[in-house]
């Protein structure tokens, strides 16, 4: 790993501890998402928000030593205060799909949904659910309460891979959009390069993959990926970023000088950008499992506020690394929106 490539862990302790950011955890109750939420906390990282049942709550954290427990809030949404503004501004982003009040106030008291108001009405900074809720209802939320980012009008989803022998990269997308064509490739190549530059603290050099090199092969799938680079060329003049390109011309040096010669990616990419989900979740996977390297994700791209869902399976040291990917995305929406 190059020097200075940190996992997100060691990145948010080294950026978050002056200046915390606030995290909302939907599912409360949960032992993993207490005992990863005491971690942060002790770690310096983040202030929490745990939702759910005080009592319950409460119960578990008596487990486990926190050595800042004024930076741990608990929320029952039935009992909220906040309940009655939350209610509001749900019925404000559901009412054009015909929501009334009544079943504003009651969505709004469910875990989920609250844990994502308190984002978008400014007392969280960012969220994190799905230890025990399916990735449908956390993506689905998260688009409903949030909304999509004003530069790009696809939500998607990104993997931090940490290989053995090689420095950190990203993979997009390899969670969430099936068939991208060519406008939401871009979308996912420019949400991609932000997660880059957030999460692994380093400058994007992006591969859009291809089983074609520089025209090696003529297909309707090549053409879009000349489409992509076109319009991000267009978009993004400043961005690193090349296509299409096979797998080992974007990531070795040598290959990359052969069959792409004078590209500035070409051996040396750290973002893949795959043309479809089948290609990326099938290739993070093999990286993992054949190739023995720590895949961090998915994570959720393309949202107006930070929020993450996680695997099922996760457990508690998992959570407490999307915590801190979380705050990652938040600290870098402040610097974004303050250029």
């Amino acid at each position: 790993m190059k020097k200075g490539l940190k996992r997100p862990l060691e990145l948010a302790i080294s950026i978050a501890s002056s200046n915390p950011p606030t995290i909302s955890l939907s599912e409360g109750h949960e032992p993993r998402v207490v005992a990863a939420a005491v971690e942060a906390v002790n770690l310096g990282i983040a202030k929490i928000i745990l939702v759910g049942k005080v009592e319950e709550i409460k119960q578990q954290l008596a487990k486990y030593p926190c050595s800042y427990p004024d930076r741990i809030e608990i929320h029952d949404p039935i009992r909220s205060s906040l309940i009655k503004e939350f209610s509001k501004s749900y019925y404000e982003l559901r009412k054009h799909k015909g929501i009334t009040h009544e079943d504003a106030e009651k969505q709004a008291t469910s875990n989920l949904v609250y844990a994502a108001l308190l984002v978008k009405n400014g007392h969280a900074d960012g969220t994190l659910s799905g230890a025990v809720e399916t990735t449908s209802n956390v993506v689905k939320t998260a688009i409903w309460v949030l909304g999509k980012a004003t530069q790009v009008k696809t939500v998607s989803s990104c993997f931090l891979i940490f290989p053995k022998s090689h420095e950190p990269m990203i993979y997009a997308d390899c969670g969430l959009v099936i068939e991208p064509n060519d406008e939401e490739l871009v979308d996912i190549t420019i949400a991609a390069s932000q997660s880059c530059k957030s999460l692994l603290n380093t400058d994007p050099r992006i591969a859009l993959l291809s089983f074609s090199t520089k025209g090696s092969a003529k297909h309707k799938n090549t053409d879009k990926i000349l489409s992509a680079l076109k319009k991000l060329k267009s978009l993004e003049p400043e961005l690193l970023v090349d296509g299409e390109l096979q797998f080992d011309a974007a990531i070795d040096s040598a290959v990359g000088k052969i069959k792409a010669p004078g590209s500035k990616v070409a051996g040396a990419a750290n973002v893949m950008i795959f043309p479809n989900l089948d290609a990326g979740n099938i290739a993070y996977k093999i990286t993992q499992r054949l190739g023995n390297a720590d895949a961090y994700g998915p994570i959720l791209q393309g949202l107006e506020k930070p929020a993450n869902d996680l695997s099922r399976g996760a457990s508690p040291h998992d959570i407490t690394q999307m915590i801190a990917v979380t705050v990652l995305q938040a600290i870098a929406r402040v610097q974004y929106n303050a250029t």
